[in-house]
Order: C-alpha cells, then structure tokens, then sequence
C-alpha cells in the first residue's frame, strides 16, 4: 500500500555572491521566502523557502496545494519527488513516485516520434518491456501515424503537444505528482486530453496536486494544504481551505 510521510521538512537555498546592501524585506518580497543571514559577519544568505512541513498520506488521499506564486508549492513536490534534499526532517516514501510537471517529457527534436517514445518513458521511470506495452496506446491516442517515424523537428505544436502529452499520461503511477495540471492543446484534443488525465489520476493511489485552480482542486482533491512563505497556514476538508485562502486573499487585497 503506497504511502507518503513528509516530516518536518525545512529546505533552505544558499544565495551566492548576494550584495550585504540588499534589504531583508527586499528579499522576503521577491523571492516568497524567509531570508537569512548566518556567520559571524553575516556572510552566509539563504532563502528559507520550506519550514516545517507535515503531512501524511495513504491509498487514496487527493492532496490539493494552494497558495500564491512563491508560498512553496513547486518545492514541495520537487522535495516529494526527490529533486530536493531537505535541510531538516525526512520524507518517507512508500511507492513509485511519478512526478508529472510537463507534458513535453525531455523530447529530442532530432529523433523519431518513436525514439522519442522510448527515451521519455525511461525518463518517467517505465521500464523498456513497459514502453513496448504502452507504445500502441501512444500512437492511437496522438494519431501521429507515420509521422511517429520521422523527426519531431518536422512536427507542428499542436503535434508535439500530442505526442507529448501522450508519452507522459500513459504511465502507471502510485503516488502522482502534478504541479499545475496539464495543458491540453487545440479545443478538439482538449476534451480527450482531459479524459486521459481523469483516467491517469484514477489509476494512482496517492496524488499530490499543486495549482491556483479552485474548480480543479475541487474535483481532483479530497483534502488541501494552504501554504505560504513556505509555511502551511491552514490544512484540511478542500472547501474550508480554499475558503481560508480567499479570506486571506481579501485581507492583502
């Protein structure tokens, strides 16, 4: 049964060659995060930009993230997915972390639709007999037909958006990392895509959701995180912590 334990997770970024003239409410404005200074002359500048972090999630948990540009979301699910290390505290993983946060997954204009096919599903993380079973599939949901033989350097957007979004929702994920949702294309493929996502987060046992959209954190989500300067302010039912949100939206406002 996968599982997803996060701890008391800090996580700072070291600032290199920052001027000691800046203003630390400068910092706090720009970056989203809580800035310090450590050392005996304050030489040491970091963004503190997690601090605290907890939560845990078990099979069948639909984590929603809200919060504005810079609260910490992003980072959070790097930290999830192992991209970032945490200064303090651990993150405890019990299944195959799939991190989704782009529909173009690594695609290399100069090889096949086909190349492209296999390298991406390696980079997911699916193994060369899974991407022999999932192949078919791709090629029917792009309808690339033989353009799946030739360079994608000779596709056209709406084509790359196709192969791509293909590639990266054919996984068979545990625990789903989504920073944003996913973009869709033109309006024929929209309706489609957006089946084929609902299909993707129905096959996963855990979902970690980061987006400002309050209509898809509602109908992917059964419970939210509201963060900001990389705190969790408030956490809970999805309804009360949106509502908490816009409260605090209208108290900036």
């Amino acid at each position: 049964m996968a599982s997803l334990v996060v701890d008391n997770v800090t996580v700072d970024f070291p600032i290199y060659g920052s001027q000691k003239t800046f203003r630390h409410a400068l910092f706090a404005k720009t970056t989203g995060g809580f800035i310090r200074r450590e050392g005996d002359n304050n030489e040491r500048v970091s963004v503190r930009a997690l601090e605290n972090i907890s939560f845990n999630l078990s099979h069948g948990d639909r984590l929603g993230m809200i919060g504005h540009n810079g609260a910490g979301k992003s980072t959070l699910l790097r930290v999830c997915s192992g991209v970032y290390e945490p200064t303090q505290g651990t993150v405890k993983i019990d299944g195959k972390v799939s991190p989704l946060f782009s529909t173009s997954p690594g695609l290399d204009g100069d090889d096949s639709g086909y190349e492209n096919i296999q390298t991406c599903g390696m980079f997911l993380g699916m193994t060369p007999e899974e991407i022999v079973q999932k192949t078919p599939e791709i090629e029917e949901f792009s309808e690339l037909g033989d353009y799946l033989s030739l360079p994608v350097r000779t596709y056209s957007t709406g084509m790359l958006v196709r192969l791509g979004f293909g590639i990266a929702t054919c996984i068979d994920p545990e625990i789903l990392l989504l920073d944003e949702g996913l973009g869709a294309g033109d309006a024929r493929f929209a309706e489609r895509a957006n089946k084929r996502v609902d299909a993707l987060v129905e096959r996963a046992s855990i979902l970690v959701l980061a987006s400002h959209s309050d209509a898809l954190i509602k109908a992917m989500c059964n419970k939210a995180i509201l963060l900001q300067g990389g705190r969790i302010i408030a956490q809970g039912s999805v309804d009360d912590v949106i509502k908490e949100y816009h409260q605090l939206n209208q108290s900036v406002a």
